[in-house]
């Protein structure tokens, strides 16, 4: 990079002489936006250039979050302080005095492309250790475990898809933060929503943003997640429970990668790895329709199913050590052993709850604690008690309805709509009036449940 073009390039086709591939650029906004599709193994830069500066170029690359690569800055007679504190404030490799010599620049680009090689194996090894029981937050080392692993080393660095699937606490999202974490995009944002906890009303503009005056109560113009996510990663929890019409939205959202604001005119190109995660099965959700066959397609590029804990309990050991690890630091405590017949009492259970529910049991048992062995009577008084099986008792009154603990959300709200058109003597216009819903919106739930249409 020089502004100078006759000096910049001259000394490309030296370096080109050399055996190198070279790029040129007038000045630091040039090489920036070429930088941005194409890396380099080395740069070498003029401090002093109009638009952007060598020194402004760096500390551009350095915010990115993986630096810049090694680079050599030359510097005419007078700034030779400028350059040396832009090496050390900024990490430059190496600076030259102009005019340059030759042979010395060819020496200092032979070890900056050294260099860089020698950081990229780091790097390599680095992530290859991680792999070895441990990745990211995650840990294990049974072979269920192992395999999660590689298939996350394997789909971090591509542009794919990717759908987990696994019991509730499994461990979903870390499985998606990992894949972000080693993916190109580990310096855009991760961002994550739960397609469960928000209500239909609410879950278009959650995604895809609003403009004000869109809808009642658009005060103010909103970005959506996917506008959030932009270069990075979105993570769709429980994608079964997202609403069929927002669906469809989505799946054209995926193929065209662009986004437009409920209640905008424009779309806007997005640039965004889409992770969906499921506690269901999802084959038997798009048999039910509760998931769109064509969505799922487009999002099970790559699977990944998490095992639950009870399948690999050989890992509850280690699993508890990083627990309880990480638990110290969070309150401050010093729990330094855990006794043996914990770690045994914790073999035996069945772990409904999977690996939320082990750190939810040890937090409290490190509570408890704060200094020394983390025993058995530190534990709940009705740790590893069998759950007693729900009841559902007739009711005396008709018009009761009792919905026992574990009844799914879908199972309940079916049970409440028709009970409640029982009620009503199957009038669905006064069954959706008690419910405070709309007729269509009982139509709708009914046609769903395959239910017979009844009176109006």
């Amino acid at each position: 990079m020089d502004d100078e073009e006759s000096q910049r390039e001259g000394l490309a086709r030296m370096v080109a002489a050399w055996g190198y591939a070279v790029e040129t650029a007038g000045d630091g906004a040039e090489a920036l936006e070429k930088l941005s599709r194409a890396s380099a193994r080395a740069i070498v830069t003029d401090m002093m250039m109009p638009r952007m500066d060598g020194a402004e170029l760096l500390r551009r690359l350095k915010a990115q979050g993986s630096g810049p690569p090694p680079t050599i800055v030359l510097t005419a007679f007078g700034n030779i302080e400028t350059a040396v504190e832009t090496i050390h404030e900024l990490g430059a490799f190496w600076f030259l005095e102009k005019p340059i010599q030759a042979p010395v620049l060819r020496y200092l680009l032979e070890l900056a492309v050294s260099q860089g090689r020698l950081s990229e194996e780091t790097e390599r090894l680095q992530r290859q250790l991680s792999y070895q029981g441990v990745l990211g937050q995650m840990v294990g080392n049974t072979r269920s475990m192992r395999q999660v692993f590689h298939l996350v080393q394997q789909v971090a660095p591509s542009r794919a898809a990717v759908f987990l699937t696994g019991e509730s606490g499994t461990g979903k999202e870390l499985v998606a933060r990992a894949i972000h974490n080693l993916s190109p995009r580990r310096n855009g944002p991760f961002v994550a929503v739960n397609c469960a906890a928000l209500p239909e009303s609410l879950m278009e503009s959650e995604l895809f943003g609003h403009e004000k005056g869109a809808f009642t109560g658009a005060l103010e113009r909103r970005a959506g997640c996917f506008e959030l996510a932009q270069d990075g990663t979105l993570l769709l929890d429980e994608i079964g429970d997202m609403p069929g019409p927002t669906q469809a939205k989505l799946l054209r959202v995926l193929e065209d990668s662009k986004v437009r604001r409920l209640g905008g005119k424009k779309e806007m190109d997005v640039d965004v790895r889409v992770i969906a995660a499921t506690n269901k099965v999802p084959e038997e959700a798009v048999q039910r329709g509760h998931l769109r066959e064509d969505l799922y397609y487009r999002l099970n590029v790559f699977h990944i199913a998490l095992p639950p804990l009870r399948e690999r309990m050989e890992d509850i050991p280690v699993l508890v050590e990083a627990l309880v690890n990480d638990l110290n630091r969070k309150h401050n405590t010093q729990v330094s052993d855990v006794a043996p017949e914990v770690l045994k009492e914790f073999a035996q259970h069945h772990w409904p709850g999977n690996v939320r529910e082990l750190r939810n049991v040890l937090e409290r048992a490190v509570i408890l604690v704060g200094d020394g062995t983390l025993g058995l009577h530190h534990l709940p008084r009705n740790f590893g008690a069998p759950l007693s099986p729900p009841r559902s008792p007739e009711p005396a009154d008709p018009n009761t309805l009792l919905i026992p603990v574990g009844t799914t959300v879908e199972e309940a709200e079916k049970a409440l709509v028709l009970k409640t058109l029982e009620h009503a003597r199957n009038n669905k216009t006064r069954a959706a009036e008690i419910l405070g819903i709309s007729l269509k919106t009982m139509h709708n739930k009914l046609k769903l449940y395959g239910a017979s249409p009844g009176e109006e």
